[in-house]
């Protein structure tokens, strides 16, 4: 077991949450990636030997299970970082009201369940660092996106509220806006985009900064902070 502390990824894949993994890991940490679908992950787990757990986050069983079973291999987490996420696009008169049920319990429920989850188990130890990853979404609805702008507005209230709560007892909470698309293999438009190849985030600087986050000193907390790309417009 490494002597950095542990870290638990949660939404875990490719993208951010990889370079997550790979910037705390470099930090000598533990790394615990949750996902709904494990089998996805074991690139990355070779990578990095960080450790993999199926979890539904939308279930609070299976959270609960996540960070009993963490808190066994390895102990208390130092930092949970919540990057789960869904959305449902189209016009709002013609989404499927299921589908949207789904999308606002993954992307703001499940922070619920995670945030407390983690809390609980830091409050006692008097220490710790949760992370939510916000989008410019949760801060301002765009047309034919109001599952993804009502799931992410919830996770950015449920972020002000623990830090106003949680900060003064030594556990640092941190909302992550994440205005713009992060580059991918996939999504790279970059070399044909007329902003140039700074027009999407790259997750390794993003992943920078939230280990920046993690390692503030308490008098000087963030508990928001907004990344764009400087080419990006406000």
């Amino acid at each position: 077991m490494k002597d950095g502390g542990t870290a638990i990824i949660i939404g875990a894949g490719s993208g951010l949450s990889a370079s997550l993994a790979k910037r705390f890991d470099r930090a000598n940490m533990n790394i615990a990636l949750a996902a709904r679908n494990i089998d996805k992950l074991s690139g990355l787990i070779g990578d990095i030997d960080a450790k993999a757990y199926a979890c539904d986050v939308a279930e609070a069983d299976q959270v609960d299970g996540l960070f009993a079973a963490v808190a066994q291999d390895f102990g208390v987490p130092d930092v949970v970082i919540f990057n789960a996420s869904a959305r449902v696009r189209g016009p709002i008169t013609e989404i499927d009201p299921e589908e949207v049920k789904r999308s606002v319990l993954i992307t703001g429920y499940s922070g619920f369940l995670v945030g407390q989850a983690a809390a609980k188990l830091m409050i006692p130890a008097g220490k710790g660092t949760i992370m939510f990853t916000g989008a410019s979404a949760g801060v301002k609805g765009f047309p034919q996106s109001a599952t993804f702008a009502m799931g992410k507005f919830a996770l950015r209230g449920l972020a002000q509220s623990m830090a106003r709560e949680l900060h003064p007892q030594n556990i640092h909470i941190v909302h992550v806006v994440v205005d713009g698309g992060i580059k991918s293999a996939a999504r790279d438009r970059g070399a044909n985009d007329d902003r140039g190849p700074d027009a999407w985030l790259d997750p390794d600087a993003i992943a920078d900064t939230y280990y920046h986050l993690h390692t503030q000193h308490r008098s000087s907390w963030s508990w928001e902070i907004e990344v764009r790309p400087w080419v990006e417009k406000f």
